[in-house]
């Protein structure tokens, strides 16, 4: 999911009264909340963004390390900058790591339910792990958590707060419900129209609208992608070779920057386009058909005698 998002669940919890048990408690929860994302800082560098990230910052190691680190540093601030006898909690270590592992791990969750991918296992086992169920930025849970913010500070009503939580929650609940029961469906009715099952199957949130899903198929040497809405109408438009057959490609997989976008890629197809010299080769990913961030480009020389 997006920071806001990250950062309303955080600041949400806290407004419900977790942020009572301590000095640093809503800092805490919204910080941790949006600290997996320390690895955004890949993009100050030369390596792909997509190959290395919601991997290490996100992983087992990073879920236990992580809240322990940033209850340290908050232990030391409190050492530097002593409380006012005013109306703020005494430091209470303890629960303020408490705090660190839930809006770690809610941030963990967050990540997994969108369909851009999370390693949670990392650095033990590297695969992605996709809920499908919702977008990477959505509306509805920013309007419900930050209204219920905004009135539990206006009104110094936890309840305002916990009620957003509530109604987030079960949103969520029926987005995985319904999720799983689309892509049964896609799956059913696939494997009826060709007599088999799909090789991999994608039927992934669309912005706005939880009724609608983008559907991606994997017939084999091709894709087909459209979408999916309920009460059960499926709508495969777009058919989209995959061309990983060319000996281009083979050629292309060699270059870093394309073997960094496959360790991310889920669906990925080519696009060959003659260019002066060789063949301009690029990968897509058919669940972000723009291009940019989520493609990779290299060109490969013509061979020798060729007629490119």
């Amino acid at each position: 999911m997006d920071n806001v998002c990250h950062t309303l669940v955080g600041a949400a919890l806290g407004e419900a009264g977790l942020k009572r048990g301590s000095r640093f408690s809503a800092t805490a929860l919204m910080i941790s909340a949006n600290i997996p994302d320390l690895d955004v800082l890949i993009f100050a560098t030369n390596t792909p963004p997509v190959s290395f990230r919601r991997g290490w910052t996100h992983g087992i190691v990073a879920q236990i390390a992580l809240p322990i680190l940033l209850t340290g540093v908050l232990w030391l601030l409190d050492r530097r900058r002593p409380r006012e006898q005013d109306r703020t909690p005494p430091f209470h270590a303890g629960w303020l790591l408490l705090l660190s592992y839930v809006g770690v791990y809610s941030h963990v969750f967050l990540d997994y339910l969108n369909n851009y991918g999370v390693r949670l296992l990392t650095p033990f086992d590297w695969r992605w792990f996709y809920g499908d169920a919702v977008f990477i930025v959505d509306p509805w849970l920013w309007l419900v958590l930050g209204v219920g913010v905004w009135l539990a500070r206006r009104r110094r009503a936890p309840a305002s707060s916990t009620y957003a939580l509530v109604i987030a929650s079960l949103y969520i609940a029926t987005m995985l419900i319904s999720a799983r029961a689309a892509r049964g469906i896609v799956d059913r009715q696939w494997t009826d129209a060709h007599g088999a099952p799909p090789h991999a199957l994608m039927v992934g949130p669309v912005p706005l609208s939880p009724l609608t899903r983008d559907v991606v198929v994997d017939a084999g040497t091709h894709y087909e992608r459209g979408s999916f809405s309920w009460p059960a109408t499926l709508d495969l438009n777009e058919h989209i070779p995959k061309n990983d057959d060319r000996p281009e490609v083979a050629a292309a997989r060699e270059d870093p920057r394309i073997r960094a976008i496959l360790v991310w890629s889920r669906f990925p197809f080519w696009t060959l386009e003659p260019v002066e010299g060789g063949t301009r080769v690029t990968v897509i990913d058919a669940r972000f058909m723009a291009r940019g961030t989520f493609s990779a480009s290299t060109v490969v020389p013509a061979r020798p005698g060729s007629s490119d």
